[in-house]
């Protein structure tokens, strides 16, 4: 018989990687509701015709489809019966073969979940989601097929607060988990204001599909990308002078803003760059670097305004582990016009593995049982058994080993689980209404009293 295999691009996850995990969610989960965002959660799978159309055409390439129940094929036949394959087309029978889809990311069901619902939530309205989403990705290092995301949207509200907001939301999440980072930030009325620039606004979202490859295939691939979507020689020195600014966040935009004057598109993402950055500069100081940079194009063709992303800035782990922004118009695609939104979102997992390689995991992210009691058996099982009810009573993690084992055989247990503290109770400890708890990471060992035992582990 084979062994089980796992499909490719997805994990499992032991109690240690699932405390870490938690460790992480529970990190984001606190800052947004620190923030004032409220929870909901979406169904894994969407109908396809939700999902469809708002990703650009690469991303509905990435839709894991799933294929309808019952004699579907049967179907099939009945309806184009007569007909030869090579006159069928896809979109003839897709909705035949494949009517939902697992969701590629949060934000299109939220915008769904809006719509819905828009008689029942209040505006603006601030929420966020943790679960999973699915892309039919090629599987490297860093990228996954099934991975979580940690999103927070405000849909109803223009305010660049909100985009203000957002960088102190990544900058206060990664301080908490001691982790540095670059957050970057451009404004996409930016990228379609050099598109017009430079007489190619109709090859705008051309433009910034190829600029969202930058970090994968470096400045010749982009200008390669470029000249096979028609774009002239002086068009692609133009777009190179203008990823060459330089200078701190506020020079760089006056620069571009210098760039696009008399482009109003253009201007106006300047201007709503330079109000971020004067609305930060009022507040307190950032633990993480914010850099605007031009050349963030973010490839997902719904974004219209302020754009985020985040890198780690240690660690060889150099993808992306956050990312978002502006999109003015995204529940329109549902039939509900001028709803504007504006959202981020953590890439869990690459935050995992970026936490990992550092080595800055805390020790508190471990969790389980903090004491194990020594089963002697007899009446010494019975004492180490109460022991255990009363820590847990005052919400000390604990447990009782299941049965009377040589005394190495347990320390092994306790140490291969990482049980920080061993407790022993025999027939001395008994006697004296004592117990002895040893260190398992010094080896240290000490009698006292039970009592004292629960008051040192509810200090610290």
């Amino acid at each position: 018989m084979s062994q089980p295999t796992l499909p490719k691009g997805t994990r499992d996850f032991g109690p240690q990687e699932v405390a870490r995990r938690n460790y992480i969610f529970n990190t984001i989960r606190s800052v947004f509701e620190l923030y004032g965002y409220q929870p909901i959660e979406t169904p894994v799978m969407e109908n396809l015709s939700t999902l469809t159309g708002k990703y650009g055409d690469e991303g509905d390439k990435l839709l894991f489809r799933i294929l309808n129940s019952g004699d579907f094929l049967d179907e099939t036949k009945k309806k184009f019966r007569g007909t030869t394959v090579e006159q069928l087309e896809a979109k003839d029978t897709a909705s035949l073969l494949a009517e939902k889809g697992l969701r590629y990311d949060l934000t299109v069901p939220f915008a769904r979940f809006v719509v819905m619902h828009r008689n029942d939530i209040v505006l603006p309205f601030k929420r966020y989601q943790i679960q999973p989403v699915f892309r039919a990705d090629r599987p490297q290092k860093g990228r996954y097929r099934e991975f979580f995301q940690c999103d927070a949207d405000v849909v109803g509200s223009d305010s660049l607060w909100n985009e203000t907001e957002f960088v102190q939301i990544y900058d206060t999440v990664f301080y908490r988990m001691n982790l540095q980072v670059i957050i970057r930030l451009n404004n996409r009325k930016v990228l379609n204001g050099l598109a017009q620039l430079i007489a190619a606004a109709e090859k705008a979202t051309a433009l910034t599909v190829a600029i969202d490859k930058l970090d994968k295939i470096g400045i010749q691939g982009v200008r390669q990308e470029l000249i096979q979507g028609g774009f002239s020689e002086s068009q692609i020195h133009t777009i190179e002078r203008f990823f060459k600014l330089h200078g701190d966040n506020r020079t760089k935009v006056l620069q571009a803003r210098e760039l696009l004057q008399g482009i109003s598109e253009g201007e106006k993402g300047c201007d709503e760059l330079l109000e971020v950055l004067d609305k930060l500069s009022s507040a307190m100081p950032l633990h993480n670097k914010l850099e605007i940079d031009f050349t963030l194009a973010r490839g997902l063709s719904y974004y219209t305004g302020c754009i985020y992303e985040v890198v780690a800035d240690e660690g060889t782990l150099k993808s992306s582990i956050g990312g978002g922004g502006r999109y003015d118009d995204l529940t329109g695609i549902f039939g509900v016009k001028g709803l504007s939104g504006v959202g981020i979102s953590f890439g869990a997992d690459r935050i995992y593995d970026v936490i990992e390689e550092t080595g800055k995991f805390p020790e508190s992210a471990l969790q389980g049982a903090r004491v194990l009691a020594v089963n002697f058996g007899g009446e010494d099982e019975t004492a180490a058994w109460q022991a255990v009810q009363q820590l847990r009573h005052n919400k000390i993690s604990a447990e009782l080993y299941p049965q009377a084992a040589k005394l190495a055989k347990q320390f092994k247990y306790a140490d291969d689980k990482k049980i920080p503290y061993v407790l022993i109770i025999g027939e001395a400890e008994r006697n004296a209404k004592s117990v002895t708890l040893k260190n398992m990471q010094t080896g240290d060992q000490e009698k006292t009293t039970l009592a004292h035992v629960i008051h040192l582990h509810n200090k610290y």
